[in-house]
């Protein structure tokens, strides 16, 4: 369905740095797959080849410039002691890809369609200096509709680190100069827990196996479906008024008002526990996020700080009698306190316990595939893109009108998303196909039903 015209390697313009970096142990304890996030644009002008031709030589030569800046993009990953990682800066470049999409589309369509087959396809079966670290994929549509995905190494950058590649490459595309504030810093030896060796203050239930089903039979692997849920300001305002109206003998209302990643998170945990229950209201559960630590650290972290600096942290494991039965407030509370706990002393405590692992391979496949991705568990694992300045990533051709993240696969995880206009969010959610509609109901049904109580 989507036809590919060319894929190139993209080098850096200029001569880069060429010794190794270590990665920090937030890095390490990533994986070294690719996430993926989906740009649309509407009304980008490009009608023909040749226009097309004059967007990707344009994307090529400022994604140069961009990769002279943020080289470690340019690079590759070699295997070291215990499982661990590091970045080769061997200038190998990034790979730009050329597609184009031949079937009529309409936008709710390409809502459905452009994240699974709009974003690059990365080839494992290589050995791991040749993956690349950053591959770029531009399909047009006959709708007029133009697509950027990104697949970038997850054990490279996080989502803030993205949001600044990204929006550097689309001012350098413009032909603007790079403010102070978006050149990035690569040294990571702020995040370096191999020179703390101290054992860990705090016990870390993060790294720990998440609960599992305690009265049903070994899952087969499940169909999944992904559901796209668009939610307006006006009813998160809604969702938070009803979690802060905590009283019924469970505890007060917050002393500050909840966020609206706090609220949508707790208010989807509860919808999705509603349509996994099958009879136990004892069945354990708990959510996993993540969080940007760099203004948590003391001294703090600059924006510009260039990997990762988001750490996982989990709820308290609640029964579904938990989190069905009680108030909203109940569910996200539990969200907020899981947040809370990321401060500076407990982030040095998550570093030092990390630096004590000694099979990292081991580490990562119990963390992230206790359960398996296709099978389902009672969890949830949320990961929040507010706040990022994606929508200002202009290439010379208007601003995206959606960002979604690519292909979601992974059973129990969610997105949570602004819209373009920024009234609202999009909630993306994969699950086992046969609950997606019962999800879309209950979702919306549950936030009238909160709001009919005021």
């Amino acid at each position: 369905m989507v036809t590919i015209h060319s894929s190139v390697v993209v080098l850096p313009s200029e001569v880069t740095p060429s010794s190794n970096l270590s990665l920090s142990l937030c890095d390490q304890i990533k994986l070294p797959n690719h996430g993926s996030e989906l740009y649309i644009y509407a009304n980008t002008r490009i009608t023909d080849d040749s226009s097309f031709a004059s967007m990707i030589h344009t994307l090529s030569t400022s994604l140069s410039k961009t990769l002279s800046l943020f080289h470690p993009f340019a690079g590759s990953l070699s295997r070291i002691h215990g499982g661990r990682f590091q970045l080769l800066c061997n200038a190998k470049g990034a790979v730009l890809v050329a597609a184009s999409c031949y079937t009529e589309l309409s936008f709710e369509d390409l809502f459905e369609f452009a994240p699974t087959y709009a974003v690059p396809k990365i080839n494992y079966d290589v050995p791991i200096e040749e993956v690349p670290l950053l591959v770029a994929q531009v399909t047009r549509f006959p709708c007029g509709f133009v697509t950027l995905g990104l697949a970038l190494c997850r054990a490279i950058v996080d989502g803030t680190s993205v949001s600044g590649f990204v929006n550097s490459w689309a001012k350098l595309a413009r032909g603007e100069s790079l403010d102070s504030g978006l050149i990035p810093l690569l040294g990571r030896t702020k995040l370096d827990s191999f020179k703390l060796n101290k054992p860990p203050r705090f016990g870390h239930p993060e790294f720990l196996p998440p609960p599992s089903w305690t009265q049903r039979d070994e899952l087969m692997q499940q169909e999944l479906g992904t559901a796209m849920l668009v939610i307006t300001k006006g009813q998160v305002r809604k969702l938070k008024y009803k979690a802060c109206d905590f009283g019924s003998g469970y505890g007060k209302g917050p002393i500050r008002g909840y966020t609206s990643f706090e609220v949508l998170s707790g208010h989807l945990w509860r919808c999705v526990c509603k349509v996994r229950y099958s009879g136990d209201m004892r069945q354990p559960t708990r959510l996993t996020t993540l969080v940007n630590c760099r203004n948590r650290l003391r001294p703090s972290l600059p924006t510009a700080y260039f990997g990762n600096a988001t750490f996982p942290t989990v709820t308290e494991t609640c029964s579904f009698d938990d989190i069905m039965q009680k108030p909203l407030g109940y569910a996200v509370g539990k969200v907020r306190e899981a947040i809370e706990r990321m401060r500076d002393e407990y982030v040095r405590s998550a570093l030092d316990y990390i630096a004590c692992v000694e099979d990292m391979d081991l580490f990562r496949d119990t963390f992230y595939n206790s359960g398996g991705k296709d099978k389902e568990d009672p969890n949830l694992y949320v990961v929040g893109w507010t706040n990022f300045a994606s929508f200002a990533t202009d290439f010379g051709w208007g601003k995206p009108v959606c960002l979604l993240p690519g292909n979601i696969k992974s059973n129990g995880k969610a997105f949570i998303l602004d819209t373009a206009s920024g009234d609202g969010f999009v909630v993306a959610v994969c699950l086992q196909a046969s609950y997606i509609d019962a999800l879309k109901k209950l979702f919306y049904d549950d936030i009238e039903k909160h709001a009919s109580k005021l």
